[in-house]
């Protein structure tokens, strides 16, 4: 059994019986750090011995020590048989002498200890993953990327490129496609024959834009953060019988740059996509779809995500409420909650053990775990991955040149084309 690197903080994340993970937990203090999906997911792939060596490297050292004491508290004291001490930290500033030296490179001292075939799973800002993963492909790594990929179309075609010149597996993290609910839909939706109409809604409590407030309308906005999620799945439904011609994008504004949040000049609050579609298989066939998102809604509303989308196609429709799924607790002192255990359950089994193995949270990222080991083993191809429906870099590329256009029309203010030109997607 090989390595594995988790990397926290602004950095890479690997895993498989390889090397590699990089887990981040952006700007969080330890008061605000959250239990999470990928170290636990890893840590628990390691206990099933499907990841061999795990590490963590970070742009800022001083971090570290409350990491290590949170994961310890929140994993290994609430998990049966789950380590999280054997962790190795490979970062320049951790290597080297000061602890408190920042380094927005550290990842490169990481990912040159690896060794090709090993695994990076990057979640850091939006805009460092495209640096990150193509710094990882290109040193024969698998790569995983938490969404969106990229911000610009044509470093996401980059991707691709350098992903299939040396031969590994890319995969975007849109666990979205792993849902039972999402999954279910998008194959009734092929029997409802051309599509029609498609609107999606996301938004997080105005609590985010203290949370994001380091980066939110600096190095990304709320549509590349929120949207992604309902345009992928959107993308996926459509993906050999639509595609998108033209994105005219509109925003509100106001309430993050006032007080109490005080974010920089033209943060958006709310954004929304208004996206032309035409069918592959009849010209007479057009669609439309409208993907919005907010991170200013109420702070007690229940969820911390709400979410939803409505589907229209030809002899029928679809609605999908993800917010609510039929479980919520009330308590006394914080009011109504409603729970999603479908994404990642944290109770432990009875014998003690981590339980959530069946949540799509996790699966989205076993899949990539597993994809990574096929390639290793010699039992497929990377290219392989792209005709399972699987959440690949080739098969997400519509999804960033939707976000990517978005953002051009905003800031332009007009509408931007999407074409196929040479058999590569463009905008205009």
């Amino acid at each position: 059994m090989s390595s594995c690197h988790i990397c926290i903080d602004q950095a890479v994340l690997e895993s498989t019986p390889l090397d590699g993970l990089a887990l981040e937990l952006r700007n969080q203090t330890k008061s605000s750090l959250k239990i999470g999906v990928v170290g636990l997911t890893l840590f628990d792939l390691r206990r099933l011995q499907k990841v061999g060596k795990l590490g963590m490297v970070g742009v800022n050292g001083s971090k570290f020590p409350a990491i290590r004491q949170h994961l310890q508290e929140n994993i290994s004291q609430v998990y049966k048989d789950m380590d999280t001490s054997r962790i190795i930290i490979v970062a320049s500033f951790v290597s080297y002498p000061s602890d408190d030296k920042i380094d927005p490179e550290a990842y490169k001292a990481a990912i040159d200890a690896l060794k090709p075939g090993d695994a990076v799973i990057i979640f850091t800002p939006d805009s460092t993953h495209y640096p990150i993963a193509l710094y990882a492909l290109e040193h024969g790594l698998h790569v995983l990327v938490t969404k969106p990929a990229t911000q610009k179309l044509s470093d996401h075609i980059e991707l691709i490129k350098a992903a299939k010149k040396n031969k590994v597996v890319c995969f975007v993290e849109h666990h979205k496609r792993f849902d039972p609910v999402y999954s279910d839909a998008k194959a009734r939706a092929s029997s409802l024959g051309e599509f029609n109409f498609f609107n999606a809604w996301m938004s997080q409590p105005k609590s985010q834009l203290e949370t994001f407030r380091a980066w939110a309308g600096k190095d990304s906005d709320i549509s590349y953060y929120l949207s992604s999620h309902h345009i992928d799945i959107c993308c996926w439904i459509l993906q050999g019988k639509a595609f998108p011609t033209r994105v005219v994008a509109s925003a509100a504004t106001g309430i993050a740059t006032g007080p109490p949040y005080n974010c920089v000049e033209n943060t958006e609050d709310t954004i929304t996509l208004l996206v032309d579609w035409q069918s592959l298989s009849s010209s007479r066939h057009k669609g439309t779809a409208v993907y919005t998102a907010s991170w200013t809604s109420p702070l007690k509303s229940g969820v911390h995500s709400a979410q939803h989308w409505y589907y229209m196609g030809e002899k029928g429709d679809i609605t999908v409420d993800q917010a609510h799924r039929g479980y919520d607790i009330t308590v006394d002192e914080t009011g109504k909650t409603y729970y999603n255990p479908f994404y990642m359950k944290y109770s432990p089994s009875e014998s003690g053990h981590f339980d959530g193995q069946r949540g799509y949270g996790y699966i989205s990222i076993e899949k990539f775990i597993d994809a990574a080991r096929a390639v290793n083993a010699g039992e497929s191809k990377p290219e392989e991955f792209d005709a399972h429906g699987l959440p690949t870099i080739a098969n997400t590329v519509l999804t960033t040149a939707i976000l990517n256009a978005g953002r051009i029309s905003l800031d332009e203010k007009r509408a931007v084309g999407i074409k196929l030109k040479d058999n590569e997607w463009v905008l205009e």
